[in-house]
């Protein structure tokens, strides 16, 4: 039997950190869903209510890697009474070839955060204005703090906003993204004032009633939200997504069930059959995209196997390269 790799938190952390290479990645990723026979199948999803606890498994082949990844995503989130993390997990590659375990990824969730901030990049990078130079950021956890950082990789961003529920913990984050990006990092009042100061927004909250109405629209603005990723999550009001010029989702079979697109179906403002373009169609021009500088774009983002298989392989060959990691024989 072959041999298999185990890799620690530690050395995915500096093998794949978030820099223009990651985003590269996950826009190969949207870019051959919408031009290969990706085989992505529905997200296994696993609620333990005993526990507040909740498991999805995502996957994807991609015809043309060697191999695929499994990724096992547990989230607990009482765990901090506990004193443990609310999320962690791992990701297996398996060779696409033979199917036996080449490698055990033990990131607890790194490289999630990795592909799911490299993803609103990539929405930014193909929906907002190339000029968008103002960031708003809903949300004061991680993914407010690499969706800051990943979105200044593709945009030219000088100044950013924040808004958090909490305002000690926005206070904090924003602190410590000023000086981390070297950026003027403020804390805004209410949505209304974030929007206002804003030409890109990422939503990354796990809001469960809307936070961006439709009045907070405005000309030249996009929209990524990516905090929606279960059907009981919700930060764009149905009004508001039927209202955008342009709604681009990760894949829409998905975004259908769990994601923004989902809340704007059960309320009837958008036709159950209509088609919308996805991220790699208008990645690959088989979709428009944001058709002029003064439209309002708004790309959903559910997260999807196909960025799973797409960060673990780059771990994985990057391991390889710089020998990373510990072998042992099955």
């Amino acid at each position: 039997m072959p041999k298999i790799s185990i890799l620690t938190e530690a050395e995915l952390r500096s093998l794949v950190p978030l820099d223009v290479a990651a985003v590269d990645c996950v826009e190969e990723a949207f870019l051959a869903l919408a031009t290969k026979p990706v085989v992505m199948p529905p997200i296994l999803h696993l609620e333990i209510a005993d526990a507040n606890g909740e498991v999805d498994v995502k996957t994807a082949y991609v015809p043309g890697l060697d191999s695929f990844a499994m990724k096992i995503s547990p989230g607990f989130f009482d765990n901090p009474k506990l004193g443990l993390p609310s999320l962690n997990g791992l990701m297996v590659v398996f060779s696409a070839k033979t199917g036996l375990v080449e490698a055990l990824l033990l990131d607890n969730g790194y490289l999630t955060d990795v592909r799911t901030a490299a993803a609103g990049a990539v929405a930014a990078k193909w929906l907002a204005r190339e000029d968008a130079r103002r960031a708003g950021i809903v949300g004061s956890g991680q993914q407010a703090r690499l969706q800051l950082k990943a979105l200044s990789l593709v945009r030219p961003i000088e100044t950013a906003s924040l808004w958090a529920r909490d305002t000690e913990k926005a206070a904090a984050c924003a602190a410590e993204l000023s000086a981390e990006l070297d950026m003027e990092v403020t804390l805004s009042a209410n949505l209304d004032q974030l929007t206002d100061q804003s030409d890109v927004v990422v939503t990354t909250t796990p809001a469960t009633s809307p936070l961006i109405e439709a009045h907070h629209l405005k000309s030249g603005l996009h929209i990524t939200a990516m905090g929606s990723d279960a059907d009981y999550k919700n930060e764009i009001a149905p009004a508001a997504l039927a209202a955008a010029d342009a709604y681009v989702c990760d894949r829409q079979s998905q975004c259908e069930r769990l994601g923004e697109l989902h809340h704007a179906l059960a309320a009837g403002v958008v036709a159950l059959d209509q088609r919308y373009p996805e991220l790699g169609q208008v990645i690959a021009g088989l979709a428009p995209g944001r058709p002029n500088p003064q439209a309002i774009t708004l790309c959903d983002l559910t997260g999807t196997g196909v960025q799973d298989t797409a960060i673990a392989t780059l771990a994985r060959s990057r391991a390889q390269a710089r020998g990373v990691g510990t072998e042992f024989q099955a």
